[in-house]
């Protein structure tokens, strides 16, 4: 498989949130396969926080989203992206931001059409960053990132157990990088304590603007996250019968960053009940809490393992 270079990364990843204006308002953004058939839940965040950017009348940057996933996306077609004005105040401005798919289908006479469909919904306020009263607690101690294997040299260690129609999936290289600090065993995991923690970065990403930052980090940070739910029940997204898929994801920046630094994403997970999983995140750099995550997510396992699906 041929190796995809870090500046095609960046590329596609600058791509990914180059929304282009359509109307008032309202902008068009392009899917890619990062996951599968399905459009990857971080894809359409990023997406998101750049259109609701792109509608301010004064640059601020995000200082909370809250999002549901409502549909799988379709990874063959664009995504539009309606952006509500709800309030632009001193300090605060706030937006709506919509995700719809135009699903090719037909009307009652046999004629081809479109139908709408919403897949995703948020809620993002902005506010310029201040200063004022600080404190945080301290960054967890976790071993340095130059330390540690990077995700894509830990798949070399189980690829021989991978079936072959799932090897190049498998083994495509991702868009951040990732060193887990402590791997698990994707295809035969032990129960274990639902806690976990990557250092990632997306590197020669080149000078950018905040929004950039903060819809990449928003990408970053639906690797991994739902996964954490599954730890302490001993499964993988590789276990046969798995369905499983992100419901929301809500985030707060605190501080500034830069994405193309090493940051620790700490996760946890403190309860699984009724089919869902809720898991927490905190993004740390240089000693600073810059980011905080919340996600829930579906969890089911099927009796019959061929009709199980991981999607985000």
């Amino acid at each position: 498989m041929p190796d995809t270079s870090q500046q095609d990364i960046v590329a596609q990843l600058l791509q990914t949130i180059t929304l282009t204006p359509t109307a008032k308002d309202t902008f068009v953004a392009p899917s890619f396969d990062y996951v599968g058939p399905r459009i990857f839940g971080g894809q359409v965040l990023a997406q998101a926080v750049m259109a609701g950017a792109l509608t301010l009348e004064i640059d601020k940057p995000c200082h909370s989203l809250h999002g549901y996933f409502l549909r799988g996306g379709d990874i063959r077609l664009p995504v539009t992206y309606q952006v509500r004005r709800l309030r632009d105040g001193r300090s605060l401005s706030a937006r709506e931001v919509i995700a719809v798919q135009h699903i090719a289908t037909t009307d009652e006479s046999g004629n081809p059409t479109t139908t709408e469909q919403v897949i995703f919904s948020m809620i993002a306020s902005f506010s310029p960053m201040e200063g004022g009263l600080d404190y945080q607690e301290t960054m967890p101690s976790y071993p340095a990132p130059d330390t540690l294997l990077t995700e894509q040299e830990l798949k070399d260690r189980y690829v021989a157990q991978i079936p072959e129609n799932l090897k190049a999936r498998f083994m495509r290289k991702r868009h951040v990088e990732i060193k887990p600090v402590a791997p698990r065993d994707p295809i035969n995991p032990a129960p274990t304590r639902p806690r976990q923690a990557n250092w990632l970065r997306i590197s020669e990403l080149g000078k950018q603007p905040m929004a950039v930052h903060q819809a990449l980090l928003a990408f970053a940070s639906d690797f991994y996250l739902v996964g954490t739910g599954l730890m302490s029940h001993g499964i993988s997204f590789m276990t046969k019968g798995l369905q499983a898929a992100s419901i929301d994801h809500s985030m707060h920046f605190h501080r500034p960053f830069d994405v193309s630094e090493w940051l620790l994403y700490d996760m946890w997970s403190d309860t699984t009940s009724h089919a869902k999983g809720l898991n927490h995140g905190q993004f740390w750099q240089d000693g600073k809490l810059v980011a905080t995550v919340q996600q829930e997510g579906l969890m089911r396992l099927h009796n019959d393992p061929n009709v199980s699906t991981s999607s985000t």
